[in-house]
């Protein structure tokens, strides 16, 4: 086949159809080479005699396209006695020896399968995402895996899932079913990998990748990653830094149980092969059923960390998160100034509260419904989504008034996937809930998940929403949280048990499809107690999410940063609340690095703390622009520097914002050296001006000085950084 004229200047230039001809001593004639191309990367697929479809090719995009079959020549890695090491997707039972990305029993008994290319077809969906679709088959038997490919030109990511399908004559089960499996050649590998818990979000750990399998993995069936988050990072030859090196960021777009295996094979190579976790769940397929696998994405920098978390930035404003380039509300929160403990006075006062701050809306939290086990606390009322007769005798609509009235908006707190055993909801329909029918409940939180395999629980769950809308069309805003896990995993509905954690999934994206489609735009947080259920899948719904529980300010910094390099600071919702012992300014500098919102007891503040915060949402509303949709950049390591700094900085380097911290207070710890920032244009001149000052203090720095942005650049500025100013905003500004 002859190759294709190409126009370099044309988007996409993701693909191209190499000819099928005989290249390299390597190459067999009439093998079909598709190297998949985004702006700066490649990846690139190719038969071999027996038309198995291998990866010879991941790396920086090769100037001249031909030379990728060049590539596998230079590799003398010894012998592969597999012939399908490296596989795009490694089927078991036939000649692979390592782990697979599909195992599968056919509906004879039989165990093997093998994949061989058939076609392949491209899709341009705009002028920059391109979709390929390539199918597999079974030789021997009807089985066919399509694998597909969605590649953002610009942002250098792939959104990568399969499709599997039969039609032979019996049903097939499923029991491995991975969305990608990715193939790298590298001297060395590095995985940076995070855990936690309720409170300790997003704690990373560095690991040099040994031989045999790295498995992160989730059994929690929602709130998946509480203790293991989806989201990794994986260097070649060298631990990549914020600027230098080669890094894959990874995550697989899913809220139930995940797996990531990453396998060093004898060769030294690495094979990362990531998909829903089949624990529990081998799947029955039927003939002519489609199972489509949730999306792994990912994206490769050459460049450092740096780099791969602004593509992913740019791809989730663009692509994924609901609402990635619009506006956001700040907000006060009552939760922290009333916990349970609340009536419409109270709330009122609240109100007025809100709009004396500044802010845009108020959010009543926990505790506002059930009446014949009142919410006065977590052990009743989950499930009872009447307004609390005692607390509200007016309803929810009377301070949806007052709100307006105070020109304010209101949103509400609601969980509505969880029930508490001491509820009208668990007593009317035991069967609703997940639990073992011979087995003794056990409570995550004093409370059980609802099934949501049940098309009537689904029903359930979305009226919770609609109904709150129906009776208060100017609601503004829904916390949506989730505080329980999983436990005694079974279904009083369905016929197949294990099929059940993938159900649950399929309910819970089934329910938020149908909110969205009634309710498209309205601002949703997605809360469950802490960052253990944030991934791209449940950021298509949510406007943003609550990174933890955890708002200590200090430790808000750590978390903030790691959560900074997988999601853009547009969906962080960030709260100044009374954790911690810093003062009012560190706590509001810190929440200000993403979506900006308060917890606190307004009435209770000093004078001068008030009128901190006022005058700080006044900066942060002239600059909220440039942190939610600006470039981000990390100019000073909380981990291994006395102080934490990062840059915000719009798209036409004309104007950003840095955020400076102490996080250090040993041995007079400060900002001894000058930071570098990055990403300014070096023929421009700067000024740099210290603002949310506190009442009554000056800046130490003078903010009549100009630098070029060649010397911030290369020698930086100094925040001045110390025990008496423990936190600075820089305002950054081009001048003429």
């Amino acid at each position: 086949m002859p190759k294709p004229r190409l126009n370099p200047r044309s988007l996409p230039y993701c693909f191209l159809l190499l000819f099928s001809a005989v290249i390299s001593s390597k190459i067999v004639a009439q093998s079909v080479t598709i190297p998949v191309e985004t702006q700066h990367n490649a990846i690139v697929f190719q038969t071999d005699k027996d038309q198995q479809l291998g990866t010879i090719y991941f790396g920086k995009k090769l100037s001249k396209a031909q030379e990728y079959t060049q590539v596998s020549a230079q590799y003398q890695q010894g012998s592969d006695f597999t012939g399908v090491l490296n596989s795009v997707y490694t089927p078991s039972g036939s000649t692979n020896l390592l782990e697979p990305a599909i195992t599968v029993t056919h509906a004879d008994g039989n165990n093997s399968l093998n994949l061989v290319y058939v076609n392949h077809e491209l899709k341009n969906i705009s002028n920059n995402v391109t979709l390929l679709n390539i199918s597999l088959k079974d030789p021997v038997y009807n089985f066919k895996v399509t694998l597909h490919y969605k590649i953002y030109f610009k942002e250098d990511v792939i959104e990568q899932w399969s499709t599997i399908n039969h039609t032979e004559k019996g049903n097939v089960v499923l029991h491995k079913y991975a969305s990608a499996n990715l193939y790298l050649k590298g001297g060395n590998f590095y995985l940076t990998q995070y855990h936690g818990d309720w409170a300790k979000e997003m704690q990373p750990e560095e690991s040099k990748l040994s031989h045999g399998i790295k498995t992160l993995d989730s059994k929690l069936g929602t709130r998946a990653d509480l203790f293991q988050p989806p989201v990794f990072m994986v260097s070649l030859n060298k631990l990549a830094s914020e600027d230098e090196g080669t890094v894959l960021f990874g995550s697989l777009a899913y809220s139930g149980n995940f797996r990531t295996d990453l396998e060093l094979d004898f060769q030294d190579n690495l094979r990362i092969i990531s998909g829903i976790n089949n624990y529990a769940s081998p799947y029955t397929l039927k003939p002519n059923e489609d199972f489509v696998t949730p999306v792994f994405l990912y994206t490769l920098s050459t460049k450092g960390k740096g780099l791969a978390s602004r593509n992913l930035h740019n791809w989730a404003r663009n692509y994924k998160l609901l609402d990635g380039k619009g506006n956001r509300l700040t907000l006060l929160n009552n939760w922290e100034a009333t916990y349970f403990d609340f009536n419409e006075q109270k709330l009122a006062g609240l109100l007025k509260d809100t709009k004396k701050l500044g802010v845009e809306l108020f959010l009543l939290d926990d505790g506002w419904f059930a009446n014949k086990y009142p919410r006065n606390g977590d052990v009743a009322g989950l499930g009872d989504w009447q307004e609390n007769k005692t607390k509200l005798p007016n309803g929810i609509s009377s301070l949806v008034k007052e709100a307006k009235q105070n020109q304010v908006k209101f949103g509400i707190w609601i969980e509505p996937e969880m029930v508490n055993p001491k509820s009208e909801l668990y007593e009317k329909h035991p069967e609703w809930v997940v639990k073992q029918p011979n087995r003794a409940e056990h409570y995550f939180r004093n409370q059980l998940i609802l099934d949501l395999t049940n098309p009537k629980v689904q029903d359930f769950v979305y009226g919770v929403v609609a109904d709150l809308f129906t009776k208060n069309p100017e609601l503004a805003y829904i916390k949506w949280d989730c505080n329980a896990v999983i436990y005694n995993a079974h279904s009083a509905t369905l016929k197949n048990q294990s099929h059940f954690y993938i159900e649950y999934v399929k309910g819970l994206y089934k329910v938020l499809e149908r909110i969205r489609t009634k309710y498209p735009k309205v601002p949703m947080m997605l809360c469950s107690g802490g960052g253990g259920r944030v991934d791209y899948a449940a950021l298509q719904y949510f406007t943003e999410f609550w990174p933890s529980d955890n708002t200590d300010p200090l430790e808000r910094i750590f978390m903030q940063w790691e959560y900074s390099y997988f999601y853009p600071a547009i969906a962080s919702a960030n709260h100044v609340t009374d954790w911690g012992k810093q003062p009012i300014k560190f706590r509001t500098d810190v929440a200000m690095m993403g979506k900006l919102g308060f917890d606190i007891v307004v009435s209770k503040l000093p004078e001068q703390d008030l009128k901190f915060c006022q005058e700080a949402i006044k900066n942060y509303n002239g600059l909220k622009t440039i942190i939610w949709k600006g470039d981000q950049y990390r100019l000073s390591d909380p981990g291994t520097s006395n102080t934490a700094s990062m840059l915000y900085l719009n798209e036409e380097k004309t104007s950003g914002v840095i955020f400076n911290y102490l996080v250090n207070n040993r041995y007079a710890a400060n900002s001894s050296l000058p930071i570098p920032l990055k990403g300014l244009d070096p023929e421009k001149q700067y000024k740099i001006q210290e603002i949310n000052l506190y009442p009554g203090t000056s800046s130490s720095l003078k903010g009549t000085q100009v630098f070029s942005g060649d010397f911030l650049n290369t020698v930086g500025f100094n925040p001045d950084v110390n025990s008496g100013r423990t936190s600075v905003v820089l305002k950054i500004e081009a001048v003429k």
